[in-house]
């Protein structure tokens, strides 16, 4: 039988093993969440496009690479979407303070260069002669999709990758990821200290309810 003083210390332990179980495992969530998280930006991953070039005949998932040079060329009138109906590249990505061209081949009617979305891209007019009839020279991040208006219906898009802050693929803005986010190996330590730190609390409260506080064996 055990006597007030006891059950006091036994409850004192047990509100402060809670309280710190409490605070050790807040420690390790905010720890995984801190490093966990992906902002979206800096290259993180691949480009998302939100499935706007989904359905484009010449776009593979790939976005040419042209950064690290002050002008990139995007043809009009390329063969895809069952003619000469694309851009190509299709995708490419261009540093921030880069001039894009885009050089009408002449092939498959008249064409023009607009944003999809209200952005800066637009041409005017359809054109169909060949040369170089637009070029725009890209000064914020992001990522920018733009269509031929006369072919749209045709799937006739492309996008613009601009300089390092865009959305990507893993922060799940597209359901491009390919699989689950990756726990930092500094999150993994900490669960493990913590569930150390679980067990050893655990242990005590049962040694100080069966016993009392007593660690000598019971007669």
């Amino acid at each position: 039988m055990t006597d007030g003083s006891a059950d006091v210390s036994r409850r004192a332990f047990l509100q402060t093993a809670a309280g710190a179980t409490t605070v050790s495992a807040a420690a390790g969530t905010a720890v995984a969440q801190e490093e966990g998280t992906d902002s979206g930006g800096g290259g993180g991953g691949p480009p998302d496009f939100g499935g706007f070039l989904d359905q484009v005949g010449n776009f593979d998932g790939s976005v040419t690479d042209a950064t690290g040079q002050d002008s990139a060329t995007v043809e009009v009138g390329v063969e895809a979407n069952g003619g000469a109906y694309g851009f190509g590249p299709a995708a490419i990505h261009v540093d921030n303070g880069a001039t894009v061209q885009w050089e009408w081949t002449g092939n498959g009617g008249g064409h023009n260069v607009v944003s999809a979305e209200g952005g800066p891209l637009d041409s005017g007019s359809a054109v169909a002669q060949s040369g170089v009839n637009y070029e725009y020279t890209f000064e914020e991040d992001g990522i920018y999709p733009y269509i031929c208006v006369p072919h749209q219906s045709l799937q006739m898009k492309g996008a613009v990758v601009v300089g390092t802050d865009y959305p990507t693929q893993s922060t799940g803005g597209g359901g491009g990821s390919s699989g689950p986010p990756e726990v930092p190996g500094s999150a993994k330590m900490l669960g493990v200290a913590t569930s150390s730190v679980l067990v050893a609390t655990l242990g005590m409260a049962y040694i100080f309810m069966r016993y009392g506080g007593n660690y000598e064996t019971p007669e």
